[in-house]
């Protein structure tokens, strides 16, 4: 069973979510929090796989509430499920540590899928967000000229190169794939991905999948 808290605070919305999932073989709502503050201590009370979470919340907001829970709870996943796709609202919750983001007009189907895909391990981020975390990083970055080599070089982390290998899984992981769909299309064992998956974010120094999702969309801008 997946275990599910909704962090949400409109009644009708939070309970209307809590039927879908309830209906669902797979998948337990095990609390319903009305603000930031109660989202954290429900979490961290009582451990759940996924929390649902909007971002526009009384006391305390999402983002702050993403970054205490995936601090002190790795083993949750925060999927953010909010009316907000502005710039910064994306930009920093993807930076507090969510590894979902979600706007409110999705279908069942999809937040249904996204739950599961968070649940193996995945990050989901619909095409429209994960252009505007590019674009975040491009402004963040700035934009050096053509032919400044060495500036562009200055603009890169400080981090160990991949092998091409390396390089091949970050890219699978930036559209999607689990490390078990990753095994299959490299004829690789899922518990030598998974080895390759830990290595490639020691290198890159990020704490998440979505996190090297968005490094490897920034390589590419």
């Amino acid at each position: 069973m997946i275990r599910v808290l909704i962090a949400e605070d409109h009644a009708l919305v939070r309970r209307g979510t809590a039927v879908l999932l309830t209906t669902e073989p797979d998948m337990e709502v095990v609390g319903q929090a009305c603000d930031g503050i109660e989202a954290v201590a429900m979490a961290e009370q009582l451990r759940p796989d996924v929390v649902l979470m909007d971002l526009h919340m009384p006391r305390q907001n999402g983002i702050a509430a993403t970054r205490e829970i995936t601090r002190t709870l790795p083993g949750t996943q925060v999927l953010v499920l909010t009316t907000l796709d502005d710039d910064e609202s994306v930009f920093e919750a993807v930076r507090a540590g969510a590894h979902g983001y979600l706007l409110k007009d999705v279908s069942e189907q999809e937040l249904l899928d996204t739950i599961r895909a968070l649940r193996r391990g995945e990050s989901r981020l619909t095409p429209q967000i994960a252009r505007k975390v590019m674009d975040q990083f491009r402004l963040l970055a700035g934009s050096p000229k053509p032919d400044s080599e060495n500036a562009a070089k200055n603009l890169e982390p400080n981090v160990e190169a991949l092998s091409d290998k390396e390089e091949k899984i970050l890219q699978l992981i930036t559209d999607g794939l689990s490390n078990r769909q990753i095994a299959a299309a490299m004829f690789l064992a899922e518990g030598t991905v998974k080895n390759y998956v830990s290595r490639i974010m020691e290198k890159l120094h990020a704490n998440t999948r979505t996190a090297l999702a968005v490094m490897s969309a920034k390589k590419r801008i």
